[in-house]
């Protein structure tokens, strides 16, 4: 049987329908013999020669025997037709269970899960003829459905995340540049304004056009330029002011010299710690900016009640709640996290001591004196 079910359709097939006509033949054989046996039991009438040449007549049959004549010789010529008709047909029907029944049960099952976008199956291995290859092909595209699900799954999360990132670095500096349209109506303004509102807005310009050539946050090109540590000193006084400006904030970064960074990155992750740091402050914030062997370091302490340990322990997810009614969901950091591996760096969150929470962030610099 298993040798049968391996073997090609067209053979398999010839070889039933000549097993199951020989046998019908020899059953219209063995018909033959029973009936050629009943009636010659019976008397068949007629005459028989003598060996005188008298002329002997046979007993003849009565109407009952007649009969029972007519119905065998009747029986003799259906058989010859209806036993290799029905031998054609239990050929077809043991075709069907011993070839058909299994692989065609097997595709409509999983052609019914696909249908309900279930893939989450196997297509067992039938035999190894032609339908049995078509089944193996069926499992062959399962697969490559599958895969091809969980890409267009994976490419919709980070198109999701994405956009989260977008959204999310936006705000600050929209926030930035709202404030300080306020001072310009009020007329409390500093000098800086106006510059701050053109860096600000050539900033967003560069980096929605980043944001929208990429598929992924990862693929955020960095962009290397020389940036006066007076220059950075000023921008993050200017964040803090307009994102912290209820605390009392401290500020540290060096005096001279310059560094080579992606300058748009450095003050994204800044804009994003700072804005974390604030919301979650009770009254002081500290900002520090250090140098050590080609790496800069940025460091944002508050005095708030402090990271949550999962997070410190694993780090920052995208989506992931801070505290279960916060409207920040985690977004900024991991944000952070991945602009500072972009920049050859590292984000590291802690708890500190009596003081609350402390966030460094670390990139990969060039520095001159």
């Amino acid at each position: 049987m298993e040798r049968l079910k391996n073997m090609g359709l067209k053979k398999s097939f010839f070889l039933l329908s000549v097993c199951c006509v020989c046998s019908s033949l020899l059953l219209v054989l063995l018909v033959f013999l029973v009936c050629h046996a009943i009636s010659g039991s019976y008397p068949s009438g007629g005459v028989e020669l003598g060996a005188n040449g008298a002329v002997i007549p046979l007993e003849q049959p009565t109407s009952g025997q007649q009969r029972i004549l007519t119905i065998l010789t009747a029986v003799q010529w259906l058989s010859c037709l209806f036993l290799p008709v029905c031998g054609l047909g239990v050929a077809g029907i043991l075709f069907y269970r011993i070839k058909l029944k299994t692989p065609i049960s097997v595709l409509q099952a999983g052609t019914e899960r696909i249908l309900k976008h279930d893939l989450d199956f196997t297509t067992p291995a039938v035999s190894s003829d032609e339908l049995g290859q078509i089944c193996a092909a069926f499992e062959t595209m399962r697969m490559e459905l599958l895969k091809t699900n969980q890409e267009l799954w994976r490419q919709a999360e980070e198109r999701k995340r994405l956009n989260a990132a977008f959204s999310h670095d936006l705000r600050n500096p929209i926030t930035v540049l709202k404030g300080t349209v306020k001072l310009l109506r009020q007329g409390i303004s500093d000098e800086q304004a106006l510059d701050r509102l053109e860096r600000y807005t050539l900033r967003m310009e560069q980096y929605v056009e980043a944001m929208s050539r990429i598929q992924r946050l990862e693929q955020l090109p960095v962009r290397i330029s020389e940036c006066p540590y007076a220059m950075l000193r000023s921008e993050l006084e200017d964040t803090m002011k307009l994102l912290a400006g209820a605390l009392r904030f401290s500020i540290s970064v060096p005096d001279r010299g310059t560094v080579k960074l992606d300058h748009g990155l450095f003050l994204t992750v800044a804009e994003n710690l700072i804005g974390n740091a604030a919301r979650f402050a009770r009254s002081e914030l500290t900002v520090g900016v250090e140098n050590q062997g080609g790496v800069l370091f940025l460091t944002v302490m508050d005095d708030g009640p402090g990271y949550p340990a999962e997070l410190v322990q694993h780090g920052p997810k995208p989506f992931g709640k801070m505290e279960e009614n916060a409207a920040h969901f985690g977004m900024g950091l991991y944000s952070s996290q991945t602009l500072c591996l972009k920049h050859g760096g590292t984000l590291k969150l802690e708890n500190k001591t009596d003081h609350g929470a402390a966030a460094t962030a670390s990139f990969q610099i060039n520095e001159k004196p």
